[in-house]
């Protein structure tokens, strides 16, 4: 489940044409989408002529989706909103629900084209200007994306999705401290009866702490996480990469385990993968290796794939460059956001294409966005590319935020002082 994905739907909800109530003391122990899926279902059942019911329930499955991280839901949530347009043809919901379908499905281009047609027909629906933001950040079209998620929040001051994208954006333009500031008001505006939603955003907020190094409190909101919304699969992944922070590696590897189980993605088998491989335990990190592997050439085509994981696979620990270079090309020809552009730039780099491996991190580092990882990267593509003073540099900036990548960054660091000295 990629993170475009868990954006789409806060506050989404109030699309379903029905506000969630207390229901009955069975009613009361279902998650909050399956609440919604089950009054969906009996406003159908009183009328299956009921087109808004249908759109109600394909809400309610993708909720689900995000719930569980089980795909399966969002077929069927596409399979009931085919049913409300066979009662009502191109009714606005079920076109404004097909559109996140496409974003879900990661079918950027199409769904930005697709939300521009909406919007042009309805010009003042806030949720719209937010697809417009998921996927002009998806396809890395920033300019745009900011100015489609101001528009929400003029539209709508201080509605939680408008804040979730505005925080977002924040993030990749560099200023953490200040998406922090806005997922803690998204969080304070949360019904607490939403407490999918809320865990959400509380790991949201750990991530977004465990990226500049304070390890201590992404631990605390991550399992705060757990306690709201127990087997969060976000959370889980969140908590694991606090755990290799802190070397606690098998402890890292139980929970990526746990992760994969809830939700057998190729994405999260590789982080296991490498967790596997952490834990000193390499028989098993090269079967999951092998079978990420397989899973991701699967869906390498789909929009909806693990084609950066699987670059990186490549380049690092499959030594096969040319492989990982040829994914990156087919991936750049359908999006230019930041991650795409560093895993690119790093298959370039290790296919020894090292001018044009520089120009592209330099691409990825101009939005603004503060990434260990993409520092270290922006380091030993710049040292490649005889350019040493622009190493040292992105490597500090790697090796200050204390995260991931940050190891690794120090000790390249620590050898290009120590040839200094000699």
């Amino acid at each position: 489940m990629k993170r475009i994905a868990a954006l789409l739907l806060l506050g989404l909800s109030t699309m379903a044409g029905f506000a969630q109530n207390s229901g009955t003391p069975a009613e009361t122990k279902l998650s909050p989408a399956e609440r919604s899926m089950a009054q969906a279902r009996k406003l159908i059942e009183k009328n299956p002529k009921d087109f808004e019911a249908y759109n109600a329930l394909a809400l309610a499955l993708s909720r689900r989706a995000r719930e569980t991280s089980d795909v399966k839901f969002y077929a069927q949530a596409k399979e009931t909103l085919q049913k409300s347009f066979e009662v009502s043809p191109d009714n606005f919901d079920g076109q404004r629900i097909h559109d996140w379908l496409l974003l879900g499905k990661h079918e950027f281009a199409a769904a930005l084209e697709a939300a521009k047609k909406l919007n042009q027909r309805m010009p003042d629906d806030v949720m719209l200007w937010g697809f417009l933001t998921d996927a002009n950040v998806e396809l890395g079209n920033y300019k745009d994306a900011e100015t489609a998620a101001q528009w929400m929040l003029d539209l709508k001051p201080g509605n939680t999705p408008g804040l979730t994208r505005a925080a977002y954006l924040r993030e990749l333009f560099g200023d953490v401290e200040g998406s922090l500031e806005l997922m803690n008001m998204a969080y304070q505006s949360t019904p607490p009866n939403e407490v999918e939603d809320g865990a959400w955003i509380v790991t949201q907020m750990a991530h977004l702490n465990l990226a500049i190094g304070k390890i201590d409190e992404a631990e605390k909101l991550s399992q705060q996480a757990l306690v709201m919304f127990p087997g969060y699969h976000y959370a889980l992944g969140n908590l694991a990469k606090v755990r290799i922070q802190q070397k606690r590696y098998a402890e890292a590897v139980e929970l990526l385990k746990q992760r994969y189980d809830a939700g057998p993605h190729a994405e999260n088998l590789f982080d296991l993968a490498q967790a596997l491989q952490l834990a000193g335990k390499t028989d098993e990190a090269n079967k999951a290796f092998a079978e990420f592997e397989r899973k991701s050439l699967f869906e390498t085509d789909r929009g909806d794939n693990s084609n950066h994981e699987l670059i990186f696979y490549y380049a690092d620990y499959a030594n096969q460059p040319e492989k990982a270079l040829e994914v990156a090309q087919r991936e750049i020809a359908r999006r230019h956001d930041v991650f795409t552009l560093e895993s690119y730039a790093w298959a370039l780099y290790r296919s020894g294409q090292y001018a044009e491996a520089q120009k592209q991190i330099k691409a990825a580092l101009a939005v603004g966005v503060r990434d260990a990882k993409m520092f270290r990267h922006a380091g030993e593509i710049a040292l490649k590319s005889g350019d040493k003073a622009a190493a040292q540099h992105y490597l500090r900036e790697s090796a200050a935020l204390n995260s991931v990548g940050s190891e690794q960054a120090r000790i390249t660091l620590a050898s290009l002082t120590q040839d200094v000295g000699r």
